[in-house]
């Protein structure tokens, strides 16, 4: 059978599939058209997305807008399909970007890494200050269905505005995570056990506003079978990055997708990273010299997250994963969900797309056969 549909408002992807934002460059235009023109949601990061301008180092601010805007008009050029962007509400340049995203007309903005209470904020002001009625979609990513009801209760008492979706993202996930370490492993943190939490918060949320509120299930969500068990569980879709890493559209550094193929289970670790966060990585002797205390001395020159203190920090998060994404991972080390050592080779996105879709039929017929044999059972006995 075909994947249903994700609708998010008047959006309309064909396949329940967003592809997770992934910073520093790693998916920028290139990776989320791909993934728009096959139907699913392609997202371009924002994070330090502007690395590459010339003028970054002397103007960060600029040189991440202007950046943004344009990753956002070449994905335009490149797709007629659903485009959105992720933006990290710890981003010192946060309420920039936003605005920045729904002037250039992103289909949807993904935020997490903290609650983003004043999003609607800003698409309301850009409406009045335009005189236009933008359209893009605002969508938190929660860890817990507390935060999507902080969120959902701010938002409508402050805006009138209720989000157009949500992503739960659980402790599986690559990078920055919304857990404390001692959460990672918790039965009770599972994206298992959360998806339907945050489900049952969204109904009353859809009553009163008289739409569908989506639910996106997203961290170890690797194979059509997972998709399967999510959309069972209540959710409308999942999000996805690992797997269109190893992608040959996606924008990282082939020496970066290499490290991917190479990744064995007892690679991954969990960091603390300079940010206040814990984060999945691949650990290397970048990784092995911070943790022994051999701090990589640095200016701090893009001031680019709130919460990083540079005088406690052992290395720049920023140009870590910046060497990173360009393939120079002595002086820096590659995000990852728990899944990465399952990928073992660079496929494109359409191949993807194709053996999700497969795994999704062959979960959907094994279940078909189990309710068949379990029904002529019965009627033998």
């Amino acid at each position: 059978m075909s994947f249903p549909e994700l609708k998010i408002g008047d959006l309309t992807a064909r396949i329940p599939v967003v592809q997770g934002g992934m910073g520093v460059g790693i998916s920028l235009a290139g990776l989320a058209s791909a993934v728009a023109n096959l139907g699913g949601i392609g997202v371009i990061a924002g994070a330090m997305i502007g690395m590459k301008e010339p003028d970054v180092a002397k103007d960060p601010l600029a040189a991440n807008l202007r950046a943004l805007r344009n990753e956002i008009l070449k994905a335009r050029q490149l797709t007629s399909g659903i485009i959105g962007v992720n933006i990290m509400v710890a981003l010192t340049t946060f309420a920039q970007m936003v605005r920045t995203a729904i002037e250039n007309k992103a289909d949807i903005i993904f935020s997490g890494a903290g609650l983003p209470l004043d999003m609607p904020n800003y698409l309301q002001q850009l409406c009045e200050e335009k005189k236009q009625d933008f359209k893009t979609k605002l969508v938190p990513i929660v860890s817990s269905a507390r935060a999507a009801t902080i969120i959902a209760k701010k938002w409508f008492k402050r805006f009138g505005y209720t989000p157009d979706a949500f992503v739960v993202e659980g402790p599986k996930a690559g990078g920055h995570l919304g857990f404390k370490p001692e959460e990672l492993q918790d039965p009770e943190h599972a994206l298992e056990v959360l998806v339907p939490q945050v489900v049952e918060v969204v109904k009353p949320l859809e009553d009163r506003c008289g739409h569908a509120i989506p639910v996106i299930a997203a961290g170890g969500v690797y194979s059509g079978a997972d998709i399967k068990t999510f959309l069972d569980l209540g959710a409308s879709g999942v999000q996805m990055g690992t797997r269109f890493v190893a992608t040959y559209e996606c924008d990282a550094d082939e020496r970066f997708k290499q490290s991917y193929l190479a990744a064995k289970e007892e690679d991954i670790t969990i960091i603390k990273s300079p940010v206040g966060m814990p984060g999945r990585a691949l650990e290397n002797e970048f990784i092995n010299e911070s943790r022994a205390g051999k701090k990589k001395p640095f200016k701090c020159i893009f001031h680019c997250v709130h919460t990083c203190q540079q005088e406690k920090t052992p290395y720049c998060i920023a140009q870590a994963l910046i060497n990173a994404m360009k393939g120079n991972l002595e002086k820096g080390f590659a995000f990852c969900g728990a899944n990465v050592a399952r990928v073992n080779k660079i496929i494109s996105v359409r191949e993807l797309i194709e053996s999700l879709q497969k795994e999704f039929d062959e979960a959907v017929s094994s279940l078909g056969r189990g309710v068949r044999s379990v029904q002529n059972k019965l009627l033998i006995s």
